[in-house]
């Protein structure tokens, strides 16, 4: 079991991500709220991870902080969520937001996470009602806090792609980020994301 990364970040095509661990890439996949926390390419950087192995594939994903990581083998024990929509929730709603969505029964605030129908909502609040504690919350919820990353062509281009990996269908993520983009004209393509989520995100 691979339980953290240390190395350089290489390359980062949001959500993925490519670690070099002394000449060795990893590739890791990692919810929005981490990548909006990423040092520069090129930098170093630190990730606590989680292996998922299926029949057919194995992925690791990658956190910023151990909180992160826990709330995500969380969800992925929850009947009908899988990594790739533990993925989705943690991209939308970082634990501080999640936590107050099951604390107030917020279902309206869940659906809008790609993949995440009423049912699913309900579940999610039901599990999570006495795993998602004020206490944990208030130690370790995670800011949503823009990288900085290297200047890049089409920020735009790669926001919507990065919001389609994510779940969201390719009309809806290029409605979001062109939304973005009239908020913030000159923002680069974390920014952008950011802002098409917290978009999307409760109050």
């Amino acid at each position: 079991m691979i339980g953290r990364l240390s190395g350089t970040l290489a390359e980062m095509r949001p959500p993925l991500l490519l670690v070099d661990v002394h000449g060795v890439g990893y590739e890791v996949l990692a919810p929005m709220t981490t990548i909006f926390e990423l040092p520069a390419l090129g930098q170093p950087v630190q990730l606590h991870t989680h292996l998922a192995v299926s029949e057919t594939v194995q992925q690791l994903y990658g956190f910023i902080r151990d909180a992160e990581r826990k709330v995500f083998r969380t969800l992925i024990r929850i009947s009908g969520v899988g990594p790739k929509l533990a993925l989705a929730i943690l991209s939308g709603l970082d634990v501080a937001a999640l936590a107050r969505c099951v604390a107030e029964d917020n279902v309206t605030a869940l659906v809008k996470v790609p993949g995440v129908g009423k049912k699913t909502a309900e579940r999610l609040i039901v599990e999570l009602r006495d795993k998602l504690t004020p206490e944990v919350n208030d130690a370790n919820g995670i800011p949503l806090v823009p990288a900085t990353t290297a200047p890049r062509v089409d920020h735009a281009g790669e926001a919507e792609s990065a919001l389609a990996a994510l779940g969201y269908k390719p009309a809806e993520a290029s409605k979001m980020v062109a939304w973005a983009g009239k908020t913030q004209p000159d923002a680069d393509s974390a920014t952008l994301i950011r802002l098409a989520l917290k978009g999307m995100a409760p109050a």
